[in-house]
């Protein structure tokens, strides 16, 4: 608490203390440890900085890792601890999106994942940007916002701000409004970001912005950074090559308060114009979370429940979405939460597996892993089924939390929802495998590859379906795989030009057909009979591109279709039109939770919205 009111002291005190101080700083970005070459290129870039006394500090803008793997995190750390001055580090969207921890290695290595300091009199403020465990546009984390208000709240209206990020604060970044709005009450000078590998200015909404290039070496035969001057009201940039020790000059940015409090321009905000015209439904009550949700739901009769990246496992009332009690945990969770028997069993980040009681929230059992839970479980005839990111998939007994069997062999981290079939239970994982195991021995049944050398096309994210002794799934590299669901032989597996599937799929109430929804934004039914990929169904559905994970569900005769803009659709499963559409939020939609009466509906920003289902 000392620390905070002596950082916030400091803040306050800068309006007083002028801002004509010149200075050097390093931005380096988009190392990507991991890639092959990236190792060298830091360390080339890292001896080059300490060999400059005119580089004051460092800010490192997001990307750190390729994969967000913990031996890249720490690889990383390692390197960068050669620095001979302050350096300052934010996740970009490869350390958080496939992190095998949920983020909490890259804030155990490095302490923190937000940064906030001064000097020469400017405030730097820089905060994390997603998409965190799930594949969609860039968003800040929500207790991220809350962090960076409290920050500017303590901050001088006349105190110059230097906001960073991995992404560019525009469209890109699903909740880029909220920060910019939280920044134009300020005096923000200059905004810096990664993510696009190349050097480029910007301007985001009347403030000046800088991406910088990424440190790899890319088809040259050295890597990179930008030595950056703030002197006389100006910022200059220039791209230093290290070895050859070249500087080259190649923007300018002019330092100043904009005045923001006067600006008289309109700049696009999102609309929730859509809402106005809910015919069929209603909202019945809205919870804010603080921390992202960055999961679907599960139903405990009276209530419902969530979990939360502060580590939480809460319930929610269904009647009013008050909260009715909450556990917590020592991790962020991306873990869907199963339901029964009383019992409610998650996965958390801190490496455990919980039980507690779906009445009152108290523990019932904790089963420690190797290393994170990011996966969800299932649960069949008292026995939980859950994968972790140590390798492991593990069958537990609901009721004491004993171990009844174990798959040590999974070669990469699970994140799914695993399926039950056939006495067998099937998940994919990030490392290109899709396994099968018999239910009640864990022994190994099959395994399929999909042949990749790239494990962000791992069929690792999608929840897969079966029926008529099939299994189904979809994954990044835009393909559709059928399998036999006892020997694992490949049915029919199929990329079409016009048919981009993704992760994003589900089994239709009759299993006539399996729902996919296209990156080009259409929903389709493939049939799951047919000896090919057969579109059997098609929606009048057209959203803009998609690229949102979450499972399709269809419940009394409605298809729910999440999107990444925060649009949840109602759509009808026998004609194909949409019956209703409501905007939650402006950020990825969760797995929803539909009941008879309702469907409940969570974005990763940590809204949740009750929708009553008119008879």
């Amino acid at each position: 608490m000392k620390k905070i009111t002596l950082f916030l002291f400091a803040i306050t005190c800068l309006a007083t203390t002028g801002f004509a101080q010149s200075f050097k700083f390093a931005h380096v970005s988009d190392t990507h440890i991991g890639n092959h070459t990236a190792a060298e290129d830091l360390r080339r870039t890292v001896a080059d900085i300490n060999k400059n006394d005119e580089i004051k500090f460092v800010v490192i803008t997001g990307d750190i890792t390729e994969f967000g793997a913990d031996d890249e995190i720490k690889l990383a750390k390692q390197i960068l601890d050669s620095l001979n001055k302050k350096w300052y580090i934010i996740p970009g969207n490869h350390d958080a999106n496939w992190s095998e921890s949920g983020s909490n290695t890259f804030k155990k290595v490095f302490g923190a994942e937000t940064f906030a300091f001064n000097y020469g009199g400017y405030l730097f403020a820089g905060v994390s940007s997603g998409p965190n465990m799930r594949m969609g546009p860039g968003q800040v984390p929500r207790e991220h916002i809350v962090w960076l208000d409290s920050v500017l709240a303590h901050t001088s209206p006349e105190t110059p701000v230097v906001y960073l990020n991995h992404y560019p604060q525009d469209s890109a970044q699903n909740n880029w409004y909220n920060v910019m709005d939280a920044l134009k009450k300020k005096n923000v000078q200059l905004i810096l970001c990664g993510h696009g590998h190349n050097n480029h200015k910007y301007n985001f909404e009347g403030v000046p912005g800088v991406m910088g290039r990424s440190n790899l070496r890319a088809k040259d035969s050295i890597g990179g950074y930008n030595i950056v001057t703030f002197s006389n009201g100006k910022a200059t940039f220039e791209e230093r090559t290290p070895l050859v020790e070249r500087n080259r000059q190649w923007t300018e940015v002019d330092l100043y308060n904009h005045h923001f409090e006067k600006d008289t321009a309109h700049y696009y905000r999102p609309s929730y114009a859509v809402n106005k015209n809910l015919t069929g439904a209603s909202i019945k009550w809205t919870y804010q979370d603080q921390s992202d949700v960055g999961s679907g739901m599960a139903d405990a009769g009276d209530k419902i429940i969530l979990t939360d990246t502060k580590g939480l496992i809460y319930a929610l009332s269904k009647a009013t979405g008050k909260k009715v009690w909450a556990y917590q945990t020592g991790g962020k969770i991306y873990s869907t939460p199963a339901v029964s028997g009383g019992y409610v069993v998650a996965g958390s980040s801190d490496n455990h597996i919980y039980c507690v009681s779906a009445k009152t929230g108290k523990l019932i059992w904790k089963l420690a892993a190797e290393k994170a839970v990011v996966a969800s479980p299932v649960i069949k005839n008292k026995v939980v089924y859950i994968g972790a990111s140590d390798g492991h998939f593990r069958a537990i007994n609901l009721n004491s939390g004993k171990l009844i069997w174990d798959f040590p062999e999974v070669k990469g981290f699970v994140v799914t929802v695993p399926l039950i079939y056939n006495n067998l239970i099937y998940f994919g994982c990030w490392n290109n495998d899709f396994y099968a195991l018999d239910i009640n021995t864990g022994k190994m049944a099959w395994k399929w590859n999909n042949g990749s050398s790239n494990r962000m096309f791992s069929p690792a994210a999608c929840y897969p379906v079966a029926t008529n002794g099939r299994v189904f799934i979809v994954a990044p590299d835009r393909y559709m795989t059928v399998f036999n669901a006892a020997n694992g032989q490949v049915i029919w597996r199929k990329q079409m030009p016009d048919i981009k599937v993704r992760e994003s799929m589900g089994l239709a109430a009759d299993s006539s057909v399996v729902y996919v929804k296209t990156m080009g934004g259409q929903l389709l039914g493939i049939s799951t009979k047919a000896d090919d990929m057969q579109v059997a169904w098609r929606s009048s559905l057209q959203v803009p591109y998609e690229i949102c994970p979450s499972a399709i569900v269809e419940k009394n005769g409605l298809v729910y279709v999440p999107t990444n803009s925060g649009i949840i659709y109602a759509v009808d499963s026998k004609t194909g039109e949409t019956r209703w559409k409501h905007k939650v939020s402006y950020c990825l939609v969760n797995p929803v939770l539909a009941t008879g009466d309702a469907v409940y509906v969570s974005t990763m920003d940590g809204k949740v919205d009750c929708i009553g289902l008119k008879k």
